[in-house]
């Protein structure tokens, strides 16, 4: 990121007074504390202001270094708009009387974990529905706030926020989906800069990733020209957490690109162009590591901090690095407050000694393995 020059930087409240003070006839007494050095003393200091605020507009001007609402207005001249916060989605299992209605907007929850600090989360019906012959009823219900809060596992729904007479249990026999937060500065940043220096031009591959990042729920994507001869084209795309998309968003994706009958033109993409858009195959990262921890730290805020970290190590791969390496798996795992020191690390088998390492000789940053496959 290229810096901005220093603007003005050198415009210091003692050197505009002195200027200020040298235009004063010298038979003027100019000392401080004099009438005149109170007088100008004030002004001095409001344009050394107003030079920090000129810094700062040309700060918020320019994309690069601007931040917030500045940064959606620079953006939004290229057509380039932030993705809003979007609510979860699933499928809710009521269990009671034949015949009881639930009515739509009926509220279920997940329940509190005071030992985790993990806050309720609440669902809402978005149809009335009636408990059948075996006693049974599915429902579909999204968050009742948008954010990755609502993206719960299997199994989490289990309280009846609003009670329903008839109404004897609740369940959600599948994870929940969809849900994302609002897009991050950095993300909306890094879609603009693909469009204004890589502009699209009739089909070119960044025309198809400027389609794809452009759908809601898009966090990445990349593109595979002639993957199955010529006129063909595949679009791998991620969720916004640089996961591995959902059916739901690959299909949105088509229909932006390609929809109906290939090679029609119907969406963005050319006549002729024989379009497939998938989600990448993710594969399963399995670290094992001795861990001495810090006093008064437990193995799970271990376990957790771990997580938490290489979460965020993992993104940052995602489309940009197809390799996990042990040297910054190393340095990661120290940086977790709960470890003191590790031992014996292994990633997906691979095994590290204590030097640093691997088994067959070469350096720990030689011990790579594959995080994200086409």
């Amino acid at each position: 990121m290229t810096a901005l020059p220093d603007y003005l930087t050198e415009q210091k409240e003692e050197g505009i007074l002195a200027r200020m003070l040298s235009r004063i006839p010298a038979d003027v007494d100019k000392a401080e504390g004099s009438y005149i050095w109170d007088a100008l003393a004030p002004a001095a200091y409001e344009l050394f202001l107003s030079a920090g605020w000129a810094q700062e507009v040309l700060r918020r001007g320019f994309a690069t270094t601007a931040f917030g609402a500045y940064l959606e207005l620079r953006c939004g001249e290229h057509g380039v708009e932030r993705r809003p916060a979007e609510k979860a989605t699933g499928k809710v299992t009521f269990a009671g009387t034949l015949g009881v209605v639930v009515p739509a907007g009926t509220r279920v929850a997940t329940a509190a974990d005071a030992v985790t600090s993990t806050p309720s989360v609440e669902f809402e019906t978005v149809e009335a529905v009636t408990i059948g012959g075996l006693g049974l009823v599915e429902a579909g219900v999204v968050a009742f706030e948008a954010g990755v809060l609502g993206n719960i596992a299997a199994g989490s729904i289990a309280v009846l926020v609003e009670p329903v007479p008839g109404v004897t249990g609740i369940a959600n026999a599948a994870a929940f989906g969809g849900g994302a937060e609002t897009e991050s500065d950095a993300s909306l940043l890094e879609r603009y800069l693909l469009k204004v220096r890589n502009p699209g031009t009739s089909g070119n591959r960044s025309d198809y990733l400027q389609w794809a990042l452009e759908t809601d729920g898009v966090g990445g994507a990349q593109v595979q020209p002639l993957w199955n001869g010529p006129g063909t084209v595949k679009v791998f795309v991620l969720n916004q957490e640089k996961r591995a998309a959902s059916a739901a968003i690959v299909a949105s994706v088509q229909a932006v690109i390609a929809p109906g009958t290939s090679g029609t033109g119907a969406g963005k993409a050319p006549i002729g162009a024989n379009v497939v858009v998938a989600a990448p195959a993710e594969v399963p990262i399995a670290i094992g590591v001795k861990l001495t921890l810090r006093t008064g730290w437990t193995l799970a805020q271990a376990v957790s901090g771990i997580q938490a970290i290489m979460t965020d190590y993992l993104k940052s791969l995602a489309f940009a690095d197809a390799v996990i390496r042990y040297s910054k798996v190393n340095s990661l795992l120290l940086d977790v407050p709960a470890v003191e020191d590790l031992a014996n690390l292994t990633i997906n088998g691979g095994h590290v000694q204590r030097d640093g390492r691997d088994r067959s000789g070469r350096g720990a940053g030689g011990g790579e393995r594959q995080c994200l496959r086409r």
